[in-house]
């Protein structure tokens, strides 16, 4: 996930509904997460497709970092962009990697971290913060980062950044199609022989990570570079119901076709669309929609093994679960807003200053 910085791109356009709709995607992610808590079927969730808010993210991070960095790289260099993106991106995975650690720990639902030793707890905690994949936890499904389970989608941002600066900022426009070919490829091969895009996020569907960040990236990459903007009108409320519609979309025999083509065609449509519409009502939500999205990602899940304790363990009825996660993704939204303003901000202040 990524924002363009309007401090160090002062002469550039800001897309102001990009920052909006990222913001709307991670919402949206937090609410999935509560509702596969309570019915695992994602057939039967209204927001049964809320998991390709990460392919969203990927779109958008292509997208974000040619029009941050294709003009500027040459003059910035390898190792400064390596260390602005280091310092825009990892605060926040230690901090989900903190809160990780003490949601285990002190878990009033679960003795799980009982049965952990102290040097299988550490090198959890150490996993987590070094994004170094270790999926040994089988009371949380094997996920890559038992700890913080949103971590596996940085991972592979990281992964594209690296790719970018070495490999992609140096290819030339005409090629991109050919690589978007061979990726799309990988993702129509995943969709088909999964059923669904869901994978990349444990350990035996690691490698599918690799397929969607692959085209995503490559795709909001190429939407930059071709200037595929769209001019329109829809402005930030008509293109937060189309991205929210796909989230909602229901499901079918086919449904790994549904899932593909979203991530295939209707992503980078909103994404070219969302760079051209234009915004005169909803500046103040949009920007504040676009810094909470990283901060709420990446610190909401150490709540999400909680609530599903909760659920374990008083099986409370539809009405008492309605306002649980109404008011979850309320003060999950305000204690990302908490740590953006606490500690994300000054302390990736205090890292640029340094420098």
């Amino acid at each position: 996930m990524n924002s363009i910085n309007p401090d160090t791109l002062k002469t550039k356009q800001h897309f102001q509904i990009l920052d909006g709709l990222r913001g709307i995607a991670a919402v949206c992610v937090v609410i999935f997460h509560f509702a596969e808590c309570i019915i695992f079927d994602y057939s039967k969730l209204f927001i049964g497709h809320g998991f390709l808010a990460v392919d969203f993210f990927f779109c958008l991070s292509g997208f974000v970092i040619a029009y941050a960095y294709d003009q500027r790289l040459e003059q910035m260099g390898i190792w400064h962009f390596l260390k602005r993106r280091l310092i825009r991106l990892h605060p926040l995975v230690i901090i989900g990697a903190i809160l990780g650690l003490l949601g285990f720990l002190f878990d009033p639902f679960s003795i799980a971290a009982q049965t952990y030793s102290i040097g299988k707890i550490a090198l959890l905690f150490l996993s987590t913060v070094f994004l170094i994949p270790l999926p040994i936890m089988e009371d949380r499904y094997f996920n890559l980062f038992g700890l913080n389970a949103p971590a596996w989608s940085l991972f592979w941002e990281y992964i594209a950044n690296i790719t970018y600066v070495f490999v992609l900022y140096k290819i030339n426009r005409r090629y991109l199609p050919a690589l978007l070919l061979i990726s799309a490829i990988g993702l129509i091969y995943v969709a088909y022989t999964s059923g669904n895009l869901a994978g990349g996020w444990s350990g035996d569907n690691f490698w599918q990570g690799s397929a969607r960040i692959s085209y995503s990236f490559l795709a909001g990459l190429f939407i930059y570079r071709s200037n595929w903007i769209l001019k329109n009108r829809l402005g930030f409320l008509g293109l937060s119901i189309l991205l929210i519609g796909a989230f909602i979309a229901p499901h079918f025999s086919f449904n790994w076709l549904t899932e593909l083509l979203i991530v295939l065609i209707y992503f980078p449509l909103l994404v070219s669309l969302g760079a051209g519409a234009t915004i005169s009502k909803g500046k103040t939500i949009c920007k504040f929609l676009g810094d909470i999205s990283y901060p709420l990602y990446m610190t909401h899940y150490w709540a999400l093994w909680i609530f599903a304790g909760y659920l374990n363990t008083y099986k409370p009825d539809s009405t008492q679960l309605t306002f649980v996660v109404i008011g979850g993704v309320i003060f999950l939204i305000l204690f990302a807003y908490l740590i953006m303003i606490l500690y994300d901000k000054p302390v990736r202040k205090y890292l640029i200053n340094r420098k």
